[in-house]
C-alpha cells in the first residue's frame, strides 16, 4: 500500500481515523506511532481499539509502559497490547523484558513513540506519522505498511 495522508481537524477525526485503520488490523499485527507530544497517538490508539472492539478505558500508558486490552464480547474483537515506549529511551532489554512478540502472537500491538524502538519485533508493520499544526487542535497523519 502506498504512503496515505489525512488532516484530522478535530480529535473525533484522529479517533475515526483509528477505526478505519483497524479494519486493517488482525492479531501479529504491529503499530509503531511517531509523533510530539500531543500530535494524536493517544487519540488514534483509542480510536484503533473502539474499532478492534476491546474491553476498557485506552489512555496513554506513560506510567505503567504497556497496558493489555481484551477482546471484547463481539464477533470479530481483538486484543490489542498498547506500549508507550517514550520512558524506555531506547533501552532494548526493558523492551525485551516486555515480552511483546509473545503479544504480536494473539493480538494487535499499538507502540506510542516506537519508532527506531520496536520495528525489529516484526517482518511489517503499520506506521503512523502524526503532527500537530501549532497553536492548533489541526493534526496531520501520514501511514503506511512497512515491510
Amino acid at each position: 500500500m502506498a504512503q496515505q495522508r489525512r488532516v484530522l481537524p478535530t480529535v473525533e477525526d484522529t479517533e475515526e481515523l483509528g477505526r478505519e485503520l483497524s479494519a486493517e488490523l488482525a492479531p501479529g499485527d504491529l503499530v509503531v506511532l511517531d509523533g510530539p507530544l500531543g500530535a494524536g497517538k493517544t487519540a488514534l490508539t483509542r480510536g484503533i481499539a473502539a474499532g478492534l472492539g476491546v474491553q476498557g478505558r485506552v489512555s496513554s500508558p506513560t506510567f505503567i509502559i504497556a497496558r493489555q486490552h481484551r477482546a471484547g464480547a463481539g464477533a470479530g474483537a481483538v486484543p490489542m497490547v498498547h506500549v508507550d515506549a517514550y520512558r524506555l529511551g531506547g533501552d532494548l532489554d526493558e523492551l525485551d523484558a516486555l515480552d511483546l512478540d509473545t503479544d504480536l502472537q494473539h493480538a494487535v500491538v499499538v507502540v506510542e513513540w516506537g519508532l527506531g524502538v520496536v520495528e525489529h519485533l516484526s517482518d511489517r508493520h503499520l506506521r503512523v506519522r502524526l503532527s500537530r499544526e501549532p497553536d492548533s487542535d489541526v493534526r496531520t497523519a501520514v501511514w503506511e505498511w512497512v515491510e
